[in-house]
């Protein structure tokens, strides 16, 4: 090795040894006519060397210096530096590589820089403390979760990346065949299908830290390519997936943080969304909805009187941080998401409810609006009437929108939302029920009786992981029972030949003898993000592609040559007026 310590790891139990260390200049100060202080970095820290001042190294030039460990003088100390205590003399200095400036600085400054220049120039934006810090997390993580999948006796198994398309709710990134012009291979969304063949193959127990590509609009969660730890298991219900999964979650995040936290509770979708407005809640504050319908059954306000669904938000002290125009602000927010309007009340001092609408309601009906609310001085009450759908998830949104503190701030609230749909809505173009999470989810067996009679209140066997307001991830007991599977079919208006089509490759096989069998998939973007304490997943990432998907690193997506696209049997359509 050309180093014998990492500059980080070096402390007065040191003193006296002769070392050799490696890394970049972080710094140069001038110390005296003849000596200059040199703060030499690498991944584990910093540490402060005096060399002669005749060396000319500057910023980012790579060095491996040589000297000898001694105690800083009486009053030099620096207490908020790991290696405060001391610095290297003596020191011989040899340049490895020299460098011009960086386009940003290495210390937090480089957060408030443009984050298009921090991706373009991606490999020295990592030599930063935060981005080192990241991935050494994200490591952990990954680690964390392979030992706690192993120690249940999961096989880690890897799945095709070149794949037939198949519809799972996202764009497909689509990839042409050389060899079969015309026809196009899929890159995977996730690895469901050959997951479940798995399990028909009698594998058992199945799971791989899997990349993934979908074709959507990137944002703070979502990317192009992403991972997740992705599993499967034979011979089980939902408890048993549950308690896998909550294992590998809860032994990275007491890897990073040293605590472990607590057992994940369990809600239904329907509580989650009467609750909270959202099918991944946040848990980490109140500000919970709450039922008025009752309030204001006999009311004489014509937008109360003939909504299906009233429900409220109170926002403690919200009454003196929104004035009229941050109030229209989130009226229009709430029709932007679906309401027809918004009603707000604000708590006076006195009690009273100030309000335009406060003169079309009874006193019977605000007495028992604040006291439904909780209301007190100073409150905002935020109030939505349409239908329950609607209420729920505009209110939801509000509730978010003035009281949710940063995903990565506050504990970390895990919470398991179970019991969803198995269909939610209507096609309009086929009049058919639309599945809730994919078409091969096992209904609760319960609710199969109803499936002819009323298939919109028969709920699934699938379980989302909510952290912080994040999904991680979702799962499901699957169909193994192909009449089963038949009967779900026929209710999407999928036909036989149809389904023979779409996924015959994937249905013949159950016919073989499949398993009982569910499974699960998270995100370790997202996983790792929280628990880095970041607000986007960028960051934890080596080489993301910022919101416009348009890399400033690479430039890719790039144009191909016409040879290239002959080969493979394509033409590009001139671009639209």
């Amino acid at each position: 090795m050309m180093r014998t310590h990492t500059c980080g790891e070096l402390r007065a139990e040191d003193i006296g040894k002769t070392v050799s260390l490696t890394g970049w200049v972080n710094t140069r100060r001038e110390h005296s006519q003849h000596l200059a202080f040199v703060d030499l970095r690498d991944h584990t820290g910093l540490v402060q060397c005096v060399v002669d001042n005749d060396v000319d190294v500057r910023s980012e030039y790579v060095l491996r210096i040589t000297g000898t460990v001694e105690a800083r003088f009486e009053g030099s100390e620096n207490a908020d530096l790991a290696t405060g205590a001391i610095e290297v003399r003596e020191c011989t200095v040899e340049v490895l590589n020299s460098a011009t400036p960086p386009p940003f600085p290495m210390d937090e400054r480089a957060d408030d820089v443009d984050e298009l220049i921090r991706l373009k120039h991606r490999y020295i934006d990592l030599r930063r403390h935060r981005m080192q810090k990241n991935l050494r997390i994200r490591s952990t993580v990954n680690t964390a979760i392979r030992n706690a999948m192993v120690a249940q006796d999961f096989v880690e198994v890897e799945t095709p990346m070149l794949m037939p398309s198949t519809p799972e709710g996202a764009r497909e990134f689509l990839v042409p065949s050389r060899q079969r012009p015309g026809s196009f291979y899929a890159l995977p969304q996730s690895p469901q299908l050959y997951k479940q063949l798995l399990m028909v193959g009698g594998l058992d127990r199945y799971y791989q830290i899997a990349r993934c590509l979908r074709d959507e609009d990137l944002r703070a969660d979502r990317q192009y390519e992403f991972m997740q730890l992705d599993m499967e298991m034979s011979f089980v219900e939902v408890d048993d997936v549950l308690t896998a999964v909550e294992r590998g979650v809860l032994d990275a995040a007491e890897a990073v943080t040293g605590e472990r936290p607590p057992t994940i509770p369990r809600i239904t979708w329907h509580y989650a969304m009467n609750t909270y407005g959202s099918d991944k809640p946040d848990l980490r504050f109140g500000v919970e909805l709450k039922e008025l319908t009752p309030i204001f059954a006999e009311t004489e306000f014509k937008a109360f009187g003939t909504a299906e669904s009233i429900k409220g938000i109170n926002y403690p002290g919200g009454a003196a941080q929104f004035g009229r125009n941050k109030l229209d602000a989130l009226t229009d927010f709430a029709k932007s998401n679906g309401a027809k309007g918004m009603v707000w009340l604000k708590v006076t001092d006195d009690g009273t409810l100030e309000s335009p609408v406060a003169k079309f309601l009874s006193d019977a009906e605000k007495s028992a609006l604040a006291a439904a609310l909780e209301a007190s001085p100073g409150d905002l009450l935020l109030i939505i009437a349409d239908d329950w759908t609607t209420t729920c998830e505009v209110l939801g949104e509000l509730r978010n929108r003035v009281a949710r503190p940063p995903v990565s701030q506050g504990p970390y609230r895990y919470v398991w939302v179970v019991d969803f749909p198995l269909f939610v809505g209507i096609d309009r173009a086929t009049g058919k029920p639309k599945p809730g999470h994919h078409p091969f989810c096992h209904p609760v067996p319960e609710d199969i009786p109803k499936m002819e009679t009323d298939p919109m209140s028969v709920r699934a066997w699938a379980y989302d992981l909510v952290l912080n307001g994040w999904e991680l991830g979702s799962g499901s007991i699957r169909i193994h029972d192909p009449a089963l599977q038949s009967k779900v079919f026929e209710l999407l208006g999928i036909t036989t030949e149809e389904a023979d089509k779409r996924f015959g490759f994937f249905l013949k096989p159950f016919a073989y003898g499949a398993p009982p069998h569910g499974g699960f998939a998270y995100g370790i973007d997202r996983l790792a993000a929280i628990l880095a304490g970041e607000e986007n997943i960028r960051e934890v990432i080596a080489f993301p592609k910022p919101q416009s998907g348009l890399d400033p690193l690479t430039g890719a997506p790039t144009e191909v040559g016409s040879a290239h696209l002959e080969e493979l049997g394509l033409r590009v359509l001139p671009p639209t007026e």
